[in-house]
């Protein structure tokens, strides 16, 4: 099942809520943009604010997630200038082929934290002027349910059944980058979320 996509973007934070809305029993794991923005939303303790990561291994700790949780859904909300930075993470995911993994990048075209560059995805970056798609590229990669939205309406429609198939999924949000203050901070230490965390996973 795939929308099709246009020039409309939606609202990084708006789309987040809509996912919160359906995932409060799932693991949710976030990073750079999506983990600023996340951070801001009702905590859950099976939340897990990737902050500070490594660029782009979101979708690793996400898969060790998934297989050593099997009984729980796990949800990684990535951007595409980390999935650019761990490309090979779509084959790993697809070769492990977790049924409770949803993969959620959200493509703005920049490298939002890093001052706004635009990845070398964008349109403006490729020689015949069109953006990598990143869709195709799950598709190929082996994902058997890959999913576009470009607008919110849509997303907020089909967010629960998108999120809700047999996984792993990829679901690609055409998101605005977010101007101004867009670091996000941590949460607090990272040993102490991290046992948190785990604590959560054993409940």
């Amino acid at each position: 099942m795939t929308t099709s996509s246009n020039l409309l973007r939606m609202p990084l934070p708006e789309a987040l809520q809509v996912l919160q809305a359906h995932s409060q029993d799932s693991v949710v794991i976030s990073t750079m943009g999506a983990a600023r923005e996340w951070a801001k939303l009702e905590p859950s303790p099976l939340d897990f604010v990737y902050v500070p990561s490594s660029m782009g291994q979101a979708p690793s700790l996400g898969l060790g997630v998934a297989l050593a949780q099997p009984d729980r859904q796990v949800i990684v909300c990535n951007g595409d200038g980390c999935m650019l930075m761990n490309l090979g993470s779509l084959v790993t995911i697809t070769a492990a082929s977790p049924q409770n993994m949803v993969l959620v990048v959200m493509e703005n075209g920049v490298y939002e934290v890093t001052g706004g560059q635009a990845t070398v995805a964008a349109a403006s970056r490729r020689q015949d002027g069109k953006p990598l798609q990143f869709a195709s590229m799950a598709r190929a990669c082996g994902f058997k349910s890959v999913l576009e939205f470009s607008s919110l309406d849509d997303w907020t429609a089909q967010c629960a059944e998108a999120i809700k198939q047999p996984g792993p999924v990829f679901i690609c949000l055409q998101v605005e980058p977010v101007m101004g203050d867009v670091s996000p901070r941590s949460p607090g230490p990272a040993s102490e979320r991290v046992r948190r965390f785990m604590e959560a996973l054993r409940g």
